[in-house]
């Protein structure tokens, strides 16, 4: 198993009425040259719904230079009806996002739980302080 030290969270970056599970981002990563396709390990759907994406064994393609020491989280949505960046999470993608996340923890308690934006300032994503609302999942 690979050594992790980071749980990046992500948003799929699209409005409230467009779809962005494992298969449509599959087809964006592949088009963007992405040979293993979605670079995220698990996509986080409206409805709480969590996909399976790359395996936790395989290196994601989600965050530059950590992906070999990280686990790519995404959830569906991130902007707003006018397409401005914000938390669009629902309660169902809040309470499997927190699920997912304690399930992570017991297996590689030493990993920090980041937003995407910390390792690229000039992004949103994911639009929330994912370090902060997090705290209690943070390594001791």
């Amino acid at each position: 198993m690979r050594s992790i030290t980071l749980i990046v969270i992500h948003s799929s970056a699209v409005r409230p009425y467009q779809e962005s599970g494992v298969s449509e981002i599959d087809r964006w990563h592949k088009a963007r040259g992405w040979k293993n396709g979605c670079g995220f390990h698990f996509v986080i759907r409206r409805d709480g719904t969590i996909e399976l994406g790359r395996p936790l064994s395989m290196e994601g393609a989600h965050c530059k230079y950590h992906n070999r020491h990280s686990i790519g989280i995404c959830y569906e949505g991130g902007l707003d009806m006018e397409g401005r960046p914000c938390d669009t999470r629902t309660r169902a993608q809040r309470q499997a996002m927190r699920h997912l996340l304690g399930q992570l923890h017991s297996q590689f308690p030493k990993a920090l739980i980041m937003g995407h934006n910390v390792f690229a300032p000039s992004k949103v994503c994911p639009g929330f302080n994912a370090a902060a609302e997090y705290r209690t999942l943070q390594p001791r």
